[in-house]
Formats: C-alpha cells, sequence, structure tokens
C-alpha cells in the first residue's frame, strides 16, 4: 500500500527527520504534517517503556489545540484497571490493532480511557502495536473528531507510514534511554560529557565547585546487627534525605561509597557566584540535616531513629572526567581538594558535628559559621581552621 497524501511525510521519515532533533518537536511536526496532507487527526499518543528506576513508561501526547504533553506511568500502573480496560493493554499483550469507533457511549464499554476521549468529541480511535529491531512492543493511537470518523483511506495511509514512522520512534527511545541511564547513574552533567564524546581514559578537565561528602554515623555497628535487604533499605531512605535538597539547590551526585555520597556545586569560573552557591549549599545541607533528624526506620519490629551524619563542605578546584583502568572507567572528581573535604568529614566526627566547613567555604560565605579551631590535616602541609554551624544544637553537638 502506498502512502499517498503522505509520500512527503514518508520521504522526511527517511531521511531523518532532520527538522526535529527533540521527541517532543518530532511528535509535534509528524503530526502537523499529517494534518496539512489533509487527514484530519486531533490526538495522537506515543507510549514507550522506559529504563529508569522510578519510572515504567512514558508518553507523548500531541492534541491539534495544545500541542505536546507528556505523561509518565509508575511501576505496577500495568495492573491498574483503568489500563486492563484500555486499548493500549489490548495491543501490548496481542501485538494486534485495535479500532473503536466511538458513536454513542455503549462503543466505550467498560474503558474510562475511551469515555474520556468521547466526552473530549472524539468520534474514531485506532491503536496500533510498534514493533522495534529487537522485538520490544510500544504502542502508537490516532484520533479524530471527524463526523463519521476515520476513512478507509485515512486508516491506509497511517498503516502505511507505520513502518518508518516506528524505526524514528525507537531511535529517538534509544536515545532518551542512552541520557536517562547516564542522568541516574552519573549525573546529568557527567552524561552530557560522555554523551559528546568524553569517553577515553584521561579526558578530564578542571572545575571550580563547592565539594559535598557526608557519612552516616554509626553505620559499622547498624550493618552488623541488621539484615542485608534491611540494610539496603535504610541506605536508600537515609541517601533520599541528601539527594532531593542537592538536586534542588543546583548540587549533582557523583557517587554513592557505602554509607558515603560525593557531590558537586559547580561554581562560574569567574568566581562571581561563588557566594550564591555557597548560601544554596548551606540550604541544602540544612535540610538534609533536618530530613536525617526526622529518619525513622522499623526492622523486625525494632524502630530505629535518632541517625545522625556527618557533612563536609569546601571550595576548591576538582580534576573532573574519566579515570579507571583499561576499559573500565569512573566518570568522578578527584585533587587535592577532595581530599580535604574527606578529612574534614573525619573532623566532624571527632567533633560530634553534623556539618563542618573549611576556612575556603566560609570567606565564600561567613554567615552561621562559629570557628571550631585550628586542626591538622593528614597528608597536608599545614594545619586547617574547621567552621561549624552555630544553629546546631547541644543535642547534636553532644
Amino acid at each position: 500500500m502506498q502512502a499517498g497524501r503522505l509520500q512527503s511525510m514518508v520521504d522526511w521519515l527517511i531521511d531523518g527527520a532532520q527538522s526535529a532533533p527533540q521527541v517532543s518537536s518530532f511528535v509535534t511536526e509528524s503530526c502537523e504534517r499529517i494534518v496539512a496532507c489533509g487527514i484530519p487527526i486531533w490526538r495522537v499518543g506515543v507510549f514507550v517503556s522506559t529504563l529508569h528506576p522510578t519510572m515504567a513508561g512514558r508518553g507523548f501526547i500531541w492534541r491539534a489545540e495544545t500541542g505536546v504533553t507528556m505523561t509518565s506511568a509508575s511501576y505496577g500502573a500495568e495492573e491498574s484497571d483503568d489500563y486492563l480496560s484500555s486499548p493500549l493493554s489490548t495491543v501490548y499483550n496481542t501485538g494486534c490493532e485495535v479500532r473503536r469507533r466511538l458513536r454513542d457511549a455503549d462503543d466505550v464499554g467498560n474503558s474510562s480511557f475511551l469515555a474520556s476521549i468521547r466526552a473530549e468529541g472524539v468520534t474514531d480511535y485506532i491503536a496500533l502495536p510498534i514493533t522495534f529491531s529487537d522485538g520490544q512492543r510500544e504502542a502508537l493511537s490516532w484520533s479524530t473528531r471527524r463526523e463519521g470518523g476515520f476513512t478507509d483511506t485515512d486508516l491506509d495511509e497511517l498503516r502505511a507510514i507505520h513502518a518508518p514512522l516506528s524505526r524514528m520512534i525507537e531511535i529517538f527511545l534509544l536515545r532518551r534511554t542512552a541520557a536517562g541511564l547516564l542522568d541516574n547513574y552519573v549525573g546529568p552533567r557527567a552524561g552530557q560529557r560522555i554523551l559528546a564524546g568524553q569517553i577515553r581514559r584521561g579526558h578530564t578537565e578542571i572545575m571550580r565547585a563547592v565539594i559535598w561528602l557526608s557519612d552516616l554515623r554509626g553505620f559499622t555497628p547498624l550493618s552488623d546487627r541488621l539484615p542485608p535487604d534491611a540494610i539496603v533499605e535504610l541506605l536508600n531512605r537515609y541517601f533520599d534525605c541528601q539527594v532531593a535538597p542537592i538536586l534542588e539547590h543546583g548540587g549533582e551526585i557523583l557517587k554513592f561509597m557505602g554509607d558515603g555520597l560525593l557531590a558537586v556545586f559547580p561554581v562560574a569560573e569567574d568566581g562571581r557566584d561563588m557566594s550564591a552557591v555557597c548560601q544554596a549549599v548551606l540550604q541544602a545541607a540544612r535540610a538534609s540535616r533536618g530530613n536525617v533528624a526526622s529518619l525513622e526506620y522499623t526492622v523486625g519490629g525494632e524502630r530505629l531513629g535518632a541517625f545522625r551524619f556527618g557533612l563536609a563542605l569546601h571550595v576548591g578546584q576538582v580534576l573532573y572526567g574519566n579515570i579507571g583502568g583499561g576499559d573500565r572507567l569512573d566518570f568522578t572528581c578527584i585533587g587535592p581538594a577532595v581530599n580535604l573535604a574527606a578529612r574534614l568529614e573525619k573532623i566532624a566526627g571527632t567533633l560530634n558535628r553534623t556539618v563542618v566547613a573549611s576556612s575556603a567555604f566560609v570567606e565564600a560565605f561567613s554567615e552561621g559559621w562559629s570557628d571550631l579551631g585550628e586542626f591538622p590535616i593528614a597528608g597536608f602541609r599545614c594545619a586547617e581552621h574547621v567552621y561549624g554551624l552555630i544553629d546546631e544544637t547541644l543535642s547534636e553537638e553532644s
């Protein structure tokens, strides 16, 4: 079957849809081209699975009046009544095309989704399976509000462009999956550099940043008395206490090291944003401190609480990039500044302090700190003034 009116659309897809480099612009331009060719689509849905720790799938929904909106499906959504009664469930489970004419209320059956789009004026709906080159199955749907629905010619031509459209959707999904996995495992800044080709060992850059290095107090005895699955769950909840504030205030998580966490907050090269960055870091530190203080965990009927952690903050230059052996690399940061932050975190434990900072951090943002004294730093020639937060309570210090 020839694409007919949509031949120009097919040619654009075969050429790689180069005018639409992002998935949202690709969906938008695809739909607008189809409308311009005379097929009266009103709503289009592209539904794909994801490799993401909290999200099972994404939907890209185009409407003629509003353009593209994105939806997400959490794990377990495939067991909900709304999904099981929807045409997508049939497409995913059987790999078969599903068409529903929505002429009256009886045509929606028990599907809340079909009822909702009929209420928006949809008269005809068709969903088709997208089969990727590795056999993975996804879904694509077309809807119209034209009286009488789609014609046979409309449907034949939509089916005719389905294969090249599916290939482009697969390409976009692979790109998003790669970028998403890198975001999850190395962070967005490092992920962008890796995708841009910074993948050889020794590819590094010097970056000025605020360094955040934290550690859970008393983790060793906890791990000795709790079962492994409880330790994993506890660590995940503990890290949740810090990750959200760090990301909210402009930081990037570089590494989880047992119960330790290494993050950086990049500073502009000219240093003009240093004070603002340090202020944001301090806000994240206070939020994390409160989150950890309120953390409670129950295992085997035993209620664990009063968790504490130590956090060291320092400002300095770090070497940021690929380090490793052979073809096994790690995208991380190293340098004397990171080593100093690690030493300061140990001093925080010795002083029974939650948050400490270096003189470099306090010089950039001095509000809220008290001088705890000067301490020798293992491996460094000079001693370092260490500062603690004034607002730490006596119970935290004792």
